[in-house]
């Protein structure tokens, strides 16, 4: 999505070679536009599933599940990562670290939200490490419904999520690959790939 590799370009910070900060437009401060148009092009990349439901994860990823859920004309569901004293139902649930906050959550799912009949698609902003993704991946599974794919924002194709995934037979599509950066410089999987092209071709 060139729109969104542009917007990491610009105004992305990159503090390392493996954090990205996005706050200013995609997970703290919001650009509404780019975030449904983020929805948009999730419904269009999945439009051949039949979707019934669309889970994430509290809190980055609402965001983005919510506008492929308008997109999709379909409810979506965030997995919390504390159980609320007014949830009293049966729950999904599954451990989820976190790199950023050196955390481990429980997080869950009412099991009135999900069920067997329903074809799921996950969404979240970020796939790096894949943790967040894995534990959504196993309440689908314990719901009995059908994970249909996964769909992200940015990812960091040089960390180990998308295998994790893959190893499963899980889809997975990412709006934004960056295939490495350091600071001042973003480089994405296509880009690196076309780059090798024509030095093959040179030498």
């Amino acid at each position: 999505m060139k729109l969104l590799e542009e917007r990491i370009r610009q105004e992305g910070l990159i503090l390392s070679d493996t954090v990205l900060k996005v706050d200013s437009f995609l997970n703290h401060q919001v650009d509404t536009q780019l975030a449904l148009e983020i929805g948009r092009e999730l419904a269009r990349i999945f439009a051949d599933q039949p979707v019934t439901k669309v889970l994430t994860i509290e809190a980055s990823g609402i965001q983005f599940a919510m506008a492929a859920g308008i997109a999709l004309g379909v409810p979506f569901v965030y997995a919390k990562k504390k159980k609320a004293v007014t949830l009293t139902e049966q729950v999904y649930a599954a451990p989820v670290h976190s790199f950023t906050r050196q955390e481990t959550y429980q997080v869950s799912v009412s099991q009135k939200y999900l069920n067997p009949g329903d074809k799921v698609l996950i969404v979240d902003d970020f796939l790096a490490t894949g943790a967040a993704l894995v534990g959504l991946v196993d309440i689908v599974k314990q719901s009995g419904a059908e994970l249909v794919g996964v769909g992200c924002v940015i990812e960091k194709s040089f960390q180990e999520g998308r295998s994790l995934l893959e190893e499963q037979g899980i889809r997975v599509h990412s709006l934004a690959r960056i295939a490495s950066m350091a600071p001042g410089v973003v480089n994405f999987v296509e880009e690196e790939a076309s780059i090798r092209k024509i030095k093959e071709s040179v030498v």
